[in-house]
């Protein structure tokens, strides 16, 4: 682990440095912190940066106006002003101490102490600070140990850091399916345990959004097997059980295998039972968006098709590819390609229907709907042939009118 942050394009960027000199930074008025550092000391890509600094958010504006940026007041109650630079947004935050807390939001006071700030974060990984122009670190409760070890470990008591904010909970399952090993027997885990119901607390929001995080990493099966062998989602989504973990499991090795990237709201569906209207209840209790939860509906609803492109006419790619992944339809398909395909419409119309013969009403729209059905069936042919295809159907419904 490098005794300094290391090094990176990231700390390059246009406008950084003239943003961190504004707050500051060569006097120690301001410092890089949370992930920014400890994905930085990882070598791994830094994609949202954050600054901690002593000034008050009326004071950061200014210093930040003055440098010629934009500063725009993203959570000024509780001392964030987002610097608008060319790369990127980068949040600046003035140092906090928590005045109460009820385990869904605080109340804060803000500061000039870089401990008491640290002591308020949730994991040792997360509370280190580094100075933005040499890199030098402040670690005030073994950060670099805890991340060199890859161990999640709440900063001091793990009950009173749950206690402040139930969604720690289910950070601390992510971190650790990012960053750490898994072990039961810590203190730390002890405590997600032991504090699961305090989850129903939280707004449903919240909760989807951090249950959708972790199931978007690389491979979280093992970390969500054992929240489901200790009941740690059962408070708030009790249709989740082994055959679940088993379904994600196999849907990861499948992703894997057709190079498709991992997908949280798929990996949701794994995890349920194969039930349409039980998905979409879900969905709804989870505040999930309409179209989220009409996806997470159609990945569990049996679809009946003779092909997999049948199938993605149907529900769409995207839906089609959940199925199939799933396990449900055509494992055998190329997923990946099936994902990147444009949805042929097909080249005919009522109108040119009536063009050819039949009497408007409601045999064009049964005729129409028996020549999508052979389209379909033969695999959407051009338009020549499906007018050719429409032809000889509109000549037998005719026969059968007369």
């Amino acid at each position: 682990m490098p005794d300094t942050l290391p090094p990176a394009r990231w700390r390059e960027q246009s406008g950084l440095i003239r943003l961190c000199d504004a707050l500051g930074a060569g006097a120690g008025q301001a410092r890089f912190v949370g992930g920014a550092v400890r994905d930085g000391l990882l070598g791994l890509p830094v994609k949202d940066i954050d600054i901690a600094t002593i000034h008050t958010p009326e004071e950061v504006v200014k210093r930040v106006k003055a440098a010629g940026l934009r500063a725009v007041p993203t959570g000024i109650a509780h001392g964030t002003i987002t610097a608008v630079l060319s790369g990127a947004p980068v949040e600046i935050t003035t140092l906090r101490r928590d005045v109460s807390t009820d385990g869904r939001r605080a109340t804060v006071a803000f500061g000039t102490d870089w401990r008491e700030d640290a002591a308020r974060r949730d994991f040792t990984m997360n509370a280190l600070y580094a100075n933005p122009l040499d890199g030098t670190l402040d670690d005030y409760f073994g950060g670099r140990t805890d991340l060199a070890a890859r161990r999640v470990h709440f900063i001091g008591d793990p009950h009173a850091r749950i206690a402040e904010d139930h969604l720690r909970i289910l950070r601390y399952f992510r971190f650790v399916a990012r960053f750490g090993s898994l072990d039961r027997s810590t203190a730390d885990y002890v405590a997600c345990v032991e504090h699961a119901t305090s989850l129903m607390a939280l707004s449903r929001e919240r909760i989807s959004d951090e249950l959708l995080r972790l199931l978007s990493l690389p491979d979280p099966t093992a970390v969500l097997a054992a929240m489901v062998e200790d009941d740690v989602l059962k408070p708030v989504l009790p249709e989740i059980d082994r055959d679940g973990v088993t379904a994600l499991r196999a849907l990861v090795a499948a992703e894997a295998k057709a190079g498709v990237a991992p997908d949280g709201l798929r990996r949701l569906a794994a995890l349920l039972p194969r039930d349409g209207m039980l998905a979409e209840q879900v969905g709804a209790r989870l505040r999930l968006s309409n179209k989220a939860r009409l996806r997470l509906q159609k990945a569990l609803t049996p679809t009946d098709a003779d092909s997999a492109q049948a199938l993605a006419y149907r529900l769409g790619p995207q839906s089609a590819v959940d199925q199939i992944l799933l396990g449900f339809a055509f494992p055998g398909e190329d997923a990946a390609k099936l994902a990147a395909w444009d949805i042929p419409r097909l080249p005919l119309s009522g109108g040119d229907l009536i063009a050819m013969g039949l009497q408007a009403g409601p045999q064009v729209a049964r005729t129409l709907q028996a020549i999508e059905r052979a389209w379909i069936a033969a695999g959407f042919p051009a338009a020549a042939e499906t007018r050719a295809m429409a032809a000889q159907m509109i000549v037998s419904a005719l026969r059968s009118s007369q």
